[in-house]
């Protein structure tokens, strides 16, 4: 019995101790995380090698795993800054971003863990209060939305490559102005839409009064040449070929006697 229990309990103690080092000396990294391996007697961080992948993994016990999330994230920011004019304006900004994958390490090594909050959060900050800085209320409230979106996302991008982070696109949701600004604002933009209208409709009537002018001073010309090519000789013999006409007519019986006023024939009646 006692030798069983010398030979039984180093058989034990090493198989926990096995269990052990086997659960230390294993990681599996998920879906869509890669992770950067920690030497602690082999120089720390390792950065010259790709981050390890998905799946599992042996290490060294005395090593450490950090994993990281390398698929795209988004991060919201709602902020306070000043317009051209000092005025206060509220931005409310998401990011979507991840880090570079081959430079996980570095980033890792640089920045730590928490990259987020002491890159990409300073960051967005630091773009849009530049940005916005550029612009008046009556810009920001208008149409110069999109051209600041993309300012943003450049400045910010700019910083970002330098800090092992992709910036993948900057959405500006929403820009916020005091209340009376506003007001002002939109009270500005109807009178001008206002005035567009009428100068349209105004516009409008010149244009129909013009063309009116032009169509009687044609009828007007029309006359004129009708009125200067009709001679009274032209006009006798228009109505000779007219008598001569009707006359031929079964439908018409006309009785044609004398002359009337300068040569013209004088239709008495018909039956």
């Amino acid at each position: 019995m006692d030798r069983l229990s010398k030979i039984g309990l180093p058989l034990i103690l090493g198989a926990v101790l096995f269990i052990i080092i086997i659960t230390k000396s294993t990681i599996t990294i998920g879906s869509g995380e890669a992770g950067v391996l920690y030497r602690t007697f082999g120089g720390g961080v390792v950065t010259d090698q790709p981050p390890m992948g998905e799946g599992f993994h042996f290490v060294m016990p005395w090593n450490k795993v950090f994993v990281y999330e390398v698929r795209q994230q988004e991060l919201s920011e709602k902020m306070l800054v000043l317009s051209s004019n000092g005025l206060e304006i509220g931005v409310d900004a998401t990011a979507w971003h991840q880090p570079f994958y081959n430079k996980l390490g570095a980033l890792h090594r640089e920045k730590g863990e928490q990259y987020i909050d002491r890159v990409i959060r300073p960051a967005i900050r630091s773009a849009v209060r530049s940005v916005v800085g550029r612009y008046t209320p009556e810009q920001l409230y208008s149409s110069k939305r999109d051209a600041i979106q993309n300012e943003i996302h450049e400045e910010t991008k700019r910083i970002l490559d330098e800090q092992y982070v992709q910036l993948n696109e900057i959405l500006v949701k929403d820009i916020t102005l005091p209340a009376t600004i506003k007001t002002a604002i939109e009270t500005k933009l109807r009178q001008e839409q206002e005035s567009l209208e009428y100068e349209f409709r105004l516009e409008k009537a010149e244009k129909e009064a013009e063309r009116q002018r032009i169509e009687a001073e044609g009828k007007a010309n029309a006359n004129r040449i009708l009125n200067a090519s009709l001679s009274d000789q032209i006009l006798r013999e228009k109505g000779i070929q007219a008598t001569i006409e009707l006359s031929k007519s079964e439908n018409a019986k006309v009785i044609v006697i004398g002359s009337g006023k300068d040569g013209m024939p004088i239709i008495l009646g018909n039956q």
